[in-house]
């Protein structure tokens, strides 16, 4: 089905996208709502980044997922109202605490409370650590595509952008502690501020009480913690700036931000945000609250602590896309962020492209590749799913990339890294991550009687058939020599297309734990099909020596070289 003759005009596209239960659709169509309400001829969508830390990957789904609310509401305006999507580094907040995965750490600590841009870069690469994770942030974006404006707290600040904000914060200033105040436990309230002022002598960023505000003046005063002395500071022109939540009402004020995302932690901040934003005169945005990642441990991923997986640790061992898919996933629903997740989307990323090409104009709407390439996904290029390769490596044991393309071009004739560079990038993905999680934890199971059994049945019954058998020739196959007991399906749960009795998943994870030493894999009829028929007869003897049975006991010789050519 032709992605080209299927597609739908602009009006129809529209009707589709307005009955769309995916998601960004249901986002967009509140920012929809809003405009009928408060007519405006651009819309702006934000994104915040704390550079306290490397850019991480909930940074990145924060923007990916904005992305494509953003593409939504294009759909639902017909792309007659301009959108602009900015991300923010939060730049002038100072360094509260030391990360754990910087070098230098002595010599940040000596910054401690400075804004990021004032501090150092501990790398030595750019002029501050708040410009270094800038650069990081902005390269990530960059390389994925994104269309976006970078925005500096600390260059709002300095150049006089938040001015006419900051001025309206100050002269709304009880209002704004109104709001504020009862949040705080009574210590913390009794010398809270909005205003954080900038140490003149020291660049420090000040917690410190205001003792006096003069709105008429822009100025507000307070005593030096070093000097005692009273010091009087406009709060313009970055020699100020805001507590985190009433600056967050600011900067939507200032930028007039109509959609903004946030974790579900900053539930209770995003509605303080919202009701100070409403006292500045401003309307807060629309958005909903995502759900947090956690690392393996089931614990919230950290900027500063560096648990979870770095956008390049992802890179490493999967495409790009398939990242997109797991941040487009129930946004709303806690998931682990660790590798252990990787292959699975790999692999559910190509399903969901493949089954693009079967859908109509409205289930595309809702296939996550839709969103993911903004309305035109591209078509399957890749044969062979990313948990066969990993197989592949396991069985063959492959070193390098050409062993995988011997098996590759075995089974699809023509094919090349060269022909098909997609293809070729899955197989290095593939062979980075066998080395660095599939073999460390590889352990081969020894067989049981029955199950000895069973693999010499299924040896010579393997053996008996043609060197270009087909993989659902090969399944079946597979399929009959584990209708035996323990492995037969007794409850009848398990229903068959030829009405015969079901095998159970014991049969299929016996399989793998004693032939490959892992606990799962894809459909084993596919996986011989590619590895051949010879390969895998190898395979099993090599499980049958190491549980005891003798080459004369199983009936064959001793051959066992895995390789490509190897096709009986």
């Amino acid at each position: 089905m032709s992605s080209a003759a299927t597609a739908p005009d602009t009006a129809s596209l529209r009707a589709l996208a307005e009955q769309s239960n995916a998601w960004p659709f249901e986002e967009a169509r509140k920012i929809v709502a809003r405009l009928k309400r408060y007519p405006k001829d651009e819309v702006i969508f934000e994104t915040g980044y704390g550079p306290s830390g490397l850019p991480h990957i909930g940074t990145f789904g924060e923007v990916a997922r904005t992305t494509m609310v953003r593409h939504a509401f294009r759909i639902l305006s017909e792309d007659t109202v301009r959108t602009r999507l900015i991300a923010f580094s939060d730049d002038m907040d100072g360094l509260r605490k030391v990360p754990d995965n910087v070098p230098n750490k002595d010599m940040l600590a000596a910054y401690l409370g400075k804004p990021l841009t004032r501090v150092p870069d501990p790398f030595g690469t750019h002029p501050s650590f708040g410009a270094h994770n800038n650069a990081r942030l902005r390269a990530f974006l960059d390389a994925f595509g994104f269309d976006y404006e970078f925005m500096s707290s600390t260059e709002c600040y300095t150049s006089g952008r938040f001015d006419k904000a900051l001025l309206t914060v100050l002269a709304r200033f009880e209002e704004v502690m109104a709001i504020m105040l009862p949040s705080l436990r009574a210590e913390r309230a009794s010398t809270y501020s909005p205003f954080l002022p900038v140490s003149p002598n020291t660049g420090v960023v000040l917690q410190v009480p205001i003792v006096a505000h003069d709105a008429a003046a822009g100025t507000i005063q307070y005593n030096d913690p070093d000097t005692g002395e009273r010091m009087t500071t406009p709060v313009t022109g970055g020699q100020c700036k805001l507590q985190w939540k009433p600056d967050w009402a600011m900067r939507w004020l200032a930028l007039g931000v109509d959609y903004e995302m946030a974790g579900k932690d900053l539930i209770d901040s995003v509605k303080l945000s919202g009701d100070i934003c409403r006292a500045l005169g401003g309307r807060p945005p629309e958005g909903f609250n995502y759900e947090l990642f956690l690392d393996d441990k089931g614990q919230k991923i950290s900027k500063s602590k560096g648990n979870g997986i770095t956008i390049e640790e992802w890179l490493r061992y999967a495409s790009p896309e398939s990242l997109s898919l797991f941040m487009y996933r129930e946004p709303k629903a806690a998931k682990r962020l660790y590798f252990d997740v990787i292959p699975r989307h790999v692999d559910e990323y190509q399903q969901f492209l493949e089954g693009y090409e079967r859908q109509d104009a409205k289930q595309r709407l809702t296939n996550p590749v839709w969103h993911i390439h903004a309305g035109h996904p591209p078509r399957p290029e890749i044969p062979i799913s990313f948990s066969m390769l990993l197989n592949l490596v396991s069985a063959s044991n492959a070193e390098n990339a050409d062993t995988l393309w011997g098996f590759i071009g075995r089974y699809w004739p023509g094919v090349t890294p060269q022909s098909a560079p997609k293809l070729n990038a899955h197989v290095e993905h593939a062979i980075h991550y066998f080395r660095d999680f599939v073999l460390p934890a590889k352990k081969f199971r020894v067989a049981g009687d029955v199950e000895r059994a069973a693999l010499m049945d299924l040896r010579e019954a393997l053996s008996q058939l043609q060197p270009d058998s087909s993989a659902e020739k090969i399944q079946e196959v597979v399929y009959e020599i584990g209708r035996r007991p323990p492995f037969l399906d007794t409850s009848g749960k398990i229903k068959t297309r030829d009405g015969k009795p079901g095998v159970s998943l014991d049969w299929f994870n016996m399989l793998y734990q004693v032939l490959l030493g892992q606990e799962k894999g894809p459909r084993f009829g596919s996986f011989v099909a590619v590895y051949g028929l010879g390969n895998t007869i190898d395979m099993i003897e090599g499980a049958l020596a190491r549980s005891g049975v003798s080459d004369q006991e199983s009936g064959v010789g001793s051959e066992q070289g895995l390789s490509p050519s190897r096709s009986s």
